[in-house]
């Protein structure tokens, strides 16, 4: 299960019981790309919206509206504990699910495609950490083995620099400014999220900003 296929089946759940087109923030992209970096199964998730709204319809018409994912999230950190709970002595079986869906030709196009997309960046302060980024995935691509769990790790060892890359070298008050953006974003929500959880979500949707303003791919297996 792709990383768009995982989001894609949260954002049709969602919508069809919300019974009306609506489309995902970035609070809600960013909750989804955390569930699935922590490994929450997509059936746990989806399972989870089932229930929230299965409670929700039996209400009196008009005394709460979900519009986020966020009114989803603690049913399913919920079920997710449950689940790994029961799941106890069984944590090899999804190490070989990771394996059975990718292929070695499939991660060489995959690798071929973010290296493109990172040649196509014009901005001059990546340019280094790009071209190092550039180097690493082709060491990569020549050394490429079956061995998934390892070339995803390494991909994302990458990833990281180019997180660096994108933190340290963007225009200080442009920064800012999104940061200041996402902070507001998510004022509504704070006071009902962990610290960590907060922590974490606002460090997730600052990056796809950036990524996003840069034309920097994901590169993790996940991604593909």
């Amino acid at each position: 299960m792709n990383y768009f296929n995982y989001y894609t089946e949260i954002e049709d759940t969602f919508v069809r019981r919300r019974g009306k087109h609506l489309f995902l923030s970035p609070l809600d992209w960013a909750m989804i790309e955390g569930w699935k970096g922590r490994g929450i199964p997509l059936h746990i998730v989806l399972r989870s919206i089932e229930a929230v709204f299965d409670v929700f319809d039996r209400q009196p018409a008009g005394t709460r509206t979900i519009k986020s994912l966020f009114y989803c999230r603690e049913e399913i950190e919920t079920q997710y504990k449950e689940w790994l709970t029961s799941q106890t002595g069984k944590g090899d079986q999804e190490s070989e699910n990771l394996n059975s869906e990718f292929t070695v030709e499939r991660i060489r196009e995959h690798i071929d495609e973010c290296s493109a997309k990172l040649k196509a960046c014009s901005i001059e302060s990546l340019s280094e950490g790009i071209g190092r980024a550039l180097t690493h995935l082709s060491e990569i691509k020549v050394n490429l083995t079956d061995d998934f769990d390892t070339v995803d790790r390494t991909l994302s060892d990458v990833e990281s620099l180019l997180d660096r890359t994108l933190l340290e070298n963007w225009e200080p008050n442009h920064l800012a400014g999104l940061e200041a953006s996402v902070k507001t974003q998510l004022k509504p929500y704070k006071s009902d999220m962990e610290p960590d959880k907060y922590r974490q979500t606002y460090e997730l949707m600052v990056m796809k900003r950036l990524r996003e303003e840069a034309g920097i791919p994901r590169l993790g297996l996940y991604f593909l």
